[in-house]
């Protein structure tokens, strides 16, 4: 799995409105201090056989980018959970899902 690192606001709203119409985007929110979310993270890149050719995959780092999580939340209207992944089309959120309900093959029914 290759991970893209979502650092900024602006990346977000690149997503939104543009990346999103070409490939479905998904985002995992990260605590890297949390057990659960390390969890989530571990069956994620564990789990994951192939890299989707139409599918980017971005990392944030919620401690260290607390702010984009709170743009997200409120450009995507997706309350704030941690881990958490949410799944954009056509720059929409079409589904998010948080803690031990994070499921590689529930992600891949929804893509």
């Amino acid at each position: 799995m290759h991970w893209i690192d979502l650092v900024s606001e602006e990346q977000v709203s690149d997503i939104i409105k543009s990346k999103s119409f070409d490939k479905t985007c998904i985002i995992f929110k990260h605590s890297t201090t949390c057990s659960i979310s390390g969890m989530a993270r571990y069956r994620l890149q564990d789990d994951w056989q192939d890299a989707l050719d139409d599918t980017h995959f971005y990392y944030l780092d919620l401690l260290a980018y607390r702010s984009v999580s709170n743009f997200i939340a409120d450009a995507l209207q997706v309350h704030h959970e941690s881990p958490q992944i949410i799944i954009i089309k056509d720059g929409e959120a079409i589904y998010d899902v948080s803690h031990l309900d994070i499921q590689v093959s529930d992600i891949m029914t929804e893509i």
